[in-house]
This record gives structure tokens, sequence and C-alpha cells, in this order.
């Protein structure tokens, strides 16, 4: 069962040439029960494309086509873009305005009741509705 949305940053945190050692140990534990969002899947496609050909790029490909693409990939769907409506207006109105694609992240974590991973996790403090934590302490 799924109860875990990565965050782009939690999802590059894995391919970093020196990985955290908690958030390796955090991730293979919680291995079966990890999701991405759309959006995380086109941050980290589009990210491999942007660099150039090489052994970099090839092993990122690989982790692409070998793990993450094993995963589950939530929808931006409609609840996700209601809930979405709704908290962006009431983070803008307390001045706090999210950045677009981490406001669809959320969205999709909090609809779904998963709790998101992620580095920045001050970016989702405030938020409603989201639990949010960060694997590498």
């Amino acid at each position: 069962m799924v109860t875990v949305l990565l965050d782009t940053n939690a999802l590059a945190e894995a391919v970093r040439p020196a990985p955290n050692a908690h958030f390796l140990k955090k991730l293979r534990a919680n291995e079966a029960k990890l999701a991405i969002a759309s959006i995380t899947l086109h941050e980290a496609l589009f990210g491999v494309e942007r660099l150039a050909e090489g052994r970099r790029k090839e092993a990122l490909r690989a982790f692409m086509r070998d793990v993450v693409a094993k995963m589950p990939v939530l929808p931006y769907d409609a609840l996700a873009a209601e809930w979405h409506a709704r908290e962006r207006k009431r983070l803008e109105a307390a001045g706090r305005p999210m950045p677009y694609a981490d406001g669809q992240i959320a969205a999709i974590a909090a609809v779904h009741a998963l709790t998101l991973v992620t580095a920045n996790v001050r970016d989702f403090r405030g938020v409603q509705g989201l639990r949010v934590e960060d694997w590498r302490t």
C-alpha cells in the first residue's frame, strides 16, 4: 500500500554521487510504500534529458528505467486541482505563495493522504492537511 510520495529532490537524493545514508536506509525500508507524482516524473525526466551525453546521463536513464518506472505515478487530477486551488488561495492570502509545481505535488500527496518526503520541508510548512518528512535526518 502506498503511503509515501517522493518529492523531486528526494528522488534525486537517491542518485547523488554521495547520497545521505539515513535517507537510503529509510528509502529501502519503505520501498513498497513509495510513489511519485506525475510532476516529479516530468521534472526527473527533464533533468536527465538536459544532461550532455555520457556516463552520468546513462546511469540516470538506467535509474529511471530500473527503479522509478516501477513506482506508481499519481496524476494531478481534478481532486488535486481543486485542493490546490483552495490551498493556493489560502497561502497567497497569508503572504506565503508556493511555487506552482510544489503546490501540485503537495495537492497529490494531500488528496491521497500520503506523507510527502522532501529535502525542502520549509517550503511546505503551513500547508494544511499535508504531512511532510525529511528522511536525511
